[in-house]
């Protein structure tokens, strides 16, 4: 069972006075689905391994300001993270662990924007293969196992 399903599912060891979340309902789970595209989501994050790479391999003049490239509001999850995600799905403590390690991304994305920008190819190269690896990997398997936990409503 997944991170999300198991925090949508009651834990049957909690005491009966305090039961677990029992997670969202068909309709919300429907609502979530057809409101974000899931695998899209994965695809951006996806790309923007490519586009760091490429820009720390040929040293290009990206445009891309890092100050915006931190915030977690900026990209189209990350909206709907903080907007509709928050308000079908805000309290469970899945979701806020998405949201954290979303945002956590981002900044590991601008760091390592910036170190490229600065002519420090070998530092962005190293960041890019230790926190932002591991950062992107966070977002894109906690994005599957919620569509995993939504499909199987």
């Amino acid at each position: 069972m997944g991170f999300f399903n198991k925090l949508f599912h009651s834990d049957n060891t909690a005491p009966a006075a305090e039961p677990g979340p029992t997670g969202p309902d068909a309709a919300t789970a429907r609502a979530v689905l057809a409101e974000l595209d899931i695998d899209q989501a994965v695809l951006a994050h996806d790309g923007w391994k490519a586009r760091l790479e490429a820009m720390i391999k040929s040293n290009s003049a990206d445009t891309h300001d890092p100050e915006l490239v931190c915030r977690d509001d900026h990209c189209d999850l990350g909206r709907w993270l903080n907007g509709l995600g928050q308000m079908r799905l805000g309290h469970y403590p899945a979701f806020s662990v998405l949201v954290a390690r979303h945002r956590h991304f981002h900044q590991e994305a601008a760091a390592v924007l910036t170190l490229a920008q600065a002519g420090e190819r070998d530092k962005a190269e190293q960041r890019l293969k230790s926190g932002y690896r591991h950062a992107s990997n966070q977002v894109v398997l906690l994005l599957k196992e919620l569509k995993r936990g939504l499909v199987l409503r």
